[in-house]
């Protein structure tokens, strides 16, 4: 999985020995350009949503399972908790996304939520704190299907990446999200102060851009493993340590995650410019990588 990568290549297919529940499913394909759905759930695929009644069945176009909500909303329950342990990313957590009136006019009621499994938000919050200027937090598991939980369905103001992230807000209320499956363009409109405010807009641009999704993969080999935990592990340390010590260490610590970030992307650019570099992934693609072993 990658942040801020532009995704695209051709899908590939759970294997069909591999025991996983979802067997024989395409996933990847999905373009960056291509995350951004709507504000009804279900949206933001590029492909293998042709029934809009329903999600159970779908491929996972950007690597990620899609959202599931309570009642079992749409079929969602096909990825519900009894599917936590091994769902991409891990659990669903959510974080609220506050900033200062220093860097955006906002008034302490306007908050908004991120949603989605805990290994993409992590770094995405790295991001929403570079950009946005987002209140660095943890965090919080979450369980869409809870009756009492804090964000509801009517909640969400957008969905992205295949809807397994999306953005919520306790202040937007949809009154159209449980019935608006067969028309993708019904919702209620944002308030005039949402729809305008540059924070929201800069949240759902980073969103967009630096949310995580399958691409080309990094050239790796037994004898050297890839980089990427090491540095998100360190990372994440620096992270707990900022946390203990201090928002400002903490700042500092996502400023210098978000330029690895950055690094890892334009070397990825540079190495895949080569056309005999991407033969080479193809083929190390095709043999090495499993979608078990994801993110």
């Amino acid at each position: 999985m990658d942040h801020w990568g532009g995704g695209g290549g051709k899908p590939d297919t759970i294997s069909k020995d591999s025991k996983h529940p979802f067997e024989g499913r395409n996933f990847g394909g999905g373009k960056r350009e291509e995350v951004k759905g709507t504000r009804v759930f279900g949206s933001g695929y590029p492909y293998g949503a042709d029934n809009r009644s329903t999600i159970a069945g779908r491929p996972f176009p950007f690597g990620a399972w899609p959202l599931y909500w309570d009642q079992n909303f749409m079929g969602g329950d096909e990825y519900g908790p009894k599917y936590d342990t091994i769902r991409p990313g891990g659990f669903i957590v959510y974080a609220p996304l506050r900033t200062t009136i220093e860097h955006f006019n906002v008034t302490d009621e306007e908050v908004y939520y991120a949603i989605g499994d805990r290994e993409s938000l992590l770094p995405l919050m790295v991001s929403f704190v570079t950009w946005c200027h987002v209140t660095p937090v943890w965090p919080s598991r979450f369980d869409p299907s809870s009756p009492n939980a804090t964000i509801k369905l009517e909640n969400v103001i957008q969905y992205f990446r295949a809807s397994s992230l999306a953005l919520a807000s306790p202040a937007y209320n949809n009154t159209f999200a449980r019935a608006s499956i067969s028309d993708a363009n019904v919702s209620t409109l944002l308030p005039e102060s949402m729809e305008y405010s540059p924070f929201r807009r800069c949240v759902d641009d980073v969103a967009e851009k630096a949310s995580a999704i399958v691409g080309e993969p990094l050239i790796h080999s037994s004898a050297h493993p890839s980089r990427d935990g090491i540095l998100i592990g360190s990372f994440l340390i620096l992270v707990g340590v900022g946390l203990l010590i201090g928002g400002g260490f903490l700042l500092v610590a996502c400023e210098v995650g978000e330029t690895v970030f950055h690094y890892r992307f334009q070397l990825q650019k540079r190495l895949y410019g080569d056309p005999c570099i991407r033969s080479k992934v193809a083929a190390e693609r095709r043999t090495e990588i499993r979608y078990e072993d994801y993110p």
